[in-house]
């Protein structure tokens, strides 16, 4: 459970950085391009000693990991479309709920934790409460400006434009959270491999990055700002070891994907909902209340049986 608190408490605080950017008006797209070279470096420090990086381009897990690189980029992109076409509602619950990909992947196709033998009604009514949950936890009224709004676009024939990008927020996010599983359970067999796969992740990410801003910047819609290298350094080293330390997590509970991601999705929102409410001063609707207190019931019903195992 260690590595699963620390992952949810490291995702937390990159959220806490891109609230806080905008106030000190930080570029948040250069501050995620120039922090992937800061998570490699970090990873770098991590190398177990006499171990160095290298790149096998033989391997199979090698084309995994820089592919995985390349969708991280790709899905922050895509959620930033959707975010400014849709609404942040809906993003973030297309985020969330795209946990339900690599559970079901878990479960039918990997076949890890026993499984889908090894979950019994109170695991699965656990995983519909966790979706549930996570609906009415991120749930926010919409505006009536953008109601109106989604009506003119529904009238603009844009609305067919506007469900595609939510839905590929969904598949994305659910898609590279899978593989990670996959490799997880494939690749990546001890905890001192962890880093390299990790790293050649991240270098994918950094070759994908750097290559979208050097086209912004000589179209000219990009200019370097120095702030964006301070925002690197505070998102690149929780990025890293927050990354890192999910995929311990899904090695201290052998790569059951059914039961880690759920904890740390619901965990993330709930870590989140407080730090909102003491350092912004956020409200929460009735909603989003009855949606924490579902979180809470959840976690409990998806790992009673892990819960039981470390009170033994």
């Amino acid at each position: 459970m260690f590595f699963l608190s620390l992952s949810i408490l490291l995702s937390v605080f990159l959220l806490l950085n891109f609230r806080l950017f905008p106030r000190y008006e930080i570029n948040t797209f250069q501050a995620i391009v120039f922090n992937y070279p800061i998570c490699f470096l970090t990873g770098w420090l991590l190398l177990p000693a006499g171990q160095s990086f290298t790149i096998d381009f033989s391997q199979t897990w090698t084309w995994l990991s820089l592919g995985l690189g390349v969708g991280f980029i790709l899905t922050f992109l895509l959620s930033g479309a959707s975010t400014q076409r849709t609404g942040i509602t809906a993003t973030s619950l297309a985020n969330n709920l795209s946990l339900v990909i690599p559970v079901c992947f878990s479960l039918f196709v990997f076949r890890t934790g026993g499984g889908a033998s090894g979950f019994n009604t109170l695991n699965y009514l656990g995983l519909v409460l966790a979706l549930v949950a996570v609906g009415l936890s991120t749930y926010k009224k919409e505006q009536r400006a953008e109601k109106q709004g989604d009506a003119q676009r529904r009238q603009s024939g844009r609305l067919g434009l506007n469900i595609l990008l939510p839905v590929g927020v969904f598949l994305f996010y659910g898609a590279t959270n899978t593989m990670i599983n996959y490799m997880n359970l494939h690749y990546i067999p001890s905890a001192d491999k962890t880093v390299q796969v990790t790293l050649t992740m991240v270098l994918g990410a950094i070759v994908a990055g750097l290559g979208m801003l050097i086209v912004r910047v000589i179209q000219g819609k990009e200019t370097i700002q120095a702030k964006s290298l301070i925002g690197a350094v505070t998102l690149g080293v929780p990025n890293f070891l927050s990354f890192y330390t999910l995929l311990l997590a899904l090695s201290a509970f052998g790569s059951n994907g059914a039961f880690v991601y759920p904890l740390y999705n619901i965990g993330v929102i709930l870590v989140a909902a407080l730090m909102a409410m003491l350092f912004f001063r956020e409200k929460l609707s009735t909603a989003n209340k009855i949606g924490l207190g579902l979180a809470v019931l959840a976690i409990g019903l998806i790992s009673w049986q892990e819960l039981v195992k470390l009170g033994a």
